[in-house]
């Protein structure tokens, strides 16, 4: 039976993190996953994970001067300093609530130095997660919500993984992501599934609930079971101005 894990980066945001655990917890969900949960101690956190007996199974690295534009760092030849003190960051958060992967974030970068600088900055990420046993991710963004970010293909972020050669990098499999820049999703699924660290899911076009939109996610749901996945599969969507638990008719179904 296909599990599911619950973004509190989008799912309860208006509750604190630890809350927002909680409520994941008692909505059905099987996991959960965050954003950049670096204000909340750790050990809070923790604590709450540890109560409901959820797994965090990701978290992001930092994304630099949101102010300035910035979505990401390691894709930004001159910034390495930077990139590599957010990695720190977030393994040390990881390694603290056993989280299982961290996404690495690109930023908006391009060329041969970019690429230059992101396989650099993702080798030294996997030198650093493997002596946690911690997954590092790496996720093609669309050009509508994230125009100019360094990696966007799914052939993109597969060569990339072949280039690193590292066995703890992975392709962050977010449909919605994909969907709008490649489409062909179970093909592209079953390609890429050996290379696949975490499958996300929301609508397409308008990243809402999975139960509607151009995107048969029951199909989707079915497909992932058939392959083999048995990693929760992280619900990644926004519930806009609803309230979240009034959003989770597809979970219940």
């Amino acid at each position: 039976m296909t599990q599911f894990s619950a973004n509190l980066g989008f799912l309860w945001s208006d509750l604190p993190l630890p809350d927002a655990i909680r409520a994941a917890k008692a909505a059905g969900f099987d996991a959960v996953e965050c954003h950049w949960p670096f204000d909340v101690p750790a050990e809070k956190v923790k604590a709450a994970l540890d109560e409901t007996g959820m797994t965090m199974l990701g978290l992001n690295t930092m994304r630099g001067n949101v102010a300035a534009g910035d979505n990401g760092l390691a894709a930004i030849p001159g910034r390495e300093d930077e990139a590599r003190a957010a990695i720190d960051q977030a393994l040390e958060y990881a390694v603290a609530i056993n989280c299982a992967c961290v996404h690495v974030m690109a930023g908006f970068a391009g060329g041969p130095k970019a690429h230059a600088t992101f396989i650099a900055n993702l080798t030294y990420a996997c030198e650093q997660a493997a002596k946690h046993d911690i997954t590092i991710l790496i996720e093609p963004l669309n050009h509508y919500d994230a125009p100019n970010y360094f990696l966007a293909t799914s052939e993109q972020a597969k060569a990339i993984i072949l280039e690193v050669g590292a066995p703890n990098l992975k392709l962050m499999f977010d449909c919605y992501h994909l969907q709008i820049m490649e489409g062909d999703l179970v093909r592209r699924l079953e390609k890429m599934l050996p290379l696949t660290g975490h499958i996300q899911f929301a609508s397409v076009p308008d990243r809402g609930t999975p139960d509607h939109g151009e995107v048969n996610y029951d199909f989707i749901f079915e497909m992932t079971e058939k392959l083999g996945w048995t990693t929760p599969l992280g619900a990644e969507y926004k519930p806009g101005d609803t309230p979240t638990d009034q959003t989770l008719g597809w979970l219940k179904k």
